[in-house]
């Protein structure tokens, strides 16, 4: 199916592994012009250097999602070497687990910060752009935990708190041929996940507990968020998509 997004350029935030990583790759097959925007630099470039050594057009930048004059710095680098953002994914984000009662105030303000200020001030800074062009595609990285995870009071905070700043962004941009919606993963089997000590369990419980019978592949999410970037989805705007395999509740 041919997504009509060739050239257009597209900037994924927390691209430099993971999800992000693949969802750069896989609008880059697609034709698009990727930005690999990680706060490690070394990661961002390493994986530009792949999708440029594999033919596709990709730039790497620096950017501290939560830092504006970051944000802005990197968005004036794409735009000298390409022009303005047409799609723009906010991908960057993290877990630092603990129970409410333990939790440090600045676990709870780097996560939600990460997130949802992260969110914002890219946006923020693209839709001028995108305003003028009369054309943009803006795709937030929700999560499945929008539902409620012990131990995640921050994270479920922020991922849900994205959700709303989806809808709200949606009616703003709608009349200016700007669409916004969310993305929500399930469990992903990202190289993040299977690090973690907890890991053989977690993929345990979450396969009992998924409808489908078997957990979902960066490559999922990826496919999820070329379609919404694309042309063929120009009449959805304002939705979560929940990319779960059918599991909701914890």
């Amino acid at each position: 199916m041919e997504l009509y997004i060739k050239e257009k350029v597209a900037l994924v935030t927390g691209s430099g592994r993971g999800i992000g990583a693949e969802t750069a790759r896989m609008l880059a097959q697609e034709g698009a012009r990727v930005v690999i925007c990680d706060i490690d630099v070394e990661t961002a470039e390493q994986t530009a250097q792949q999708l440029r050594d594999d033919g596709f057009d990709a730039l790497a930048v620096q950017c501290d999602v939560c830092n504006k004059e970051q944000v802005q710095a990197a968005i004036d680098t794409v735009s000298q070497a390409w022009g303005g953002i047409d799609i723009l994914v906010n991908n960057a984000g993290f877990t630092r687990d603990r129970y409410l009662t333990k939790m440090a105030e600045s676990d709870w303000d780097a996560v939600v910060d990460t997130i949802l200020k992260g969110a914002f001030h890219f946006s923020r800074a693209v839709l001028p752009g995108m305003m003028e062009r009369k054309w943009g595609r803006i795709i937030n990285i929700a999560s499945r935990s929008v539902f409620g995870n012990p131990g995640q009071t921050n994270y479920t905070t922020a991922k849900l708190g994205l959700v709303g700043f989806t809808r709200a962004l949606s009616l703003e941009q709608a009349r200016f041929g700007i669409t916004v919606n969310a993305i929500a993963p399930g469990f992903i089997e990202t190289e993040l996940m299977r690090s973690l000590p907890t890991y053989a369990k977690l993929r345990e419980t979450a396969i009992v507990r998924n409808p489908v019978g078997f957990l979902g592949e960066p490559q999922d999410i990826a496919s999820s968020v070329a379609f919404l970037s694309s042309e063929r989805a120009r009449y959805i705007t304002g939705i979560t998509l929940y990319v779960t395999g059918g599991r909701f509740s914890s």
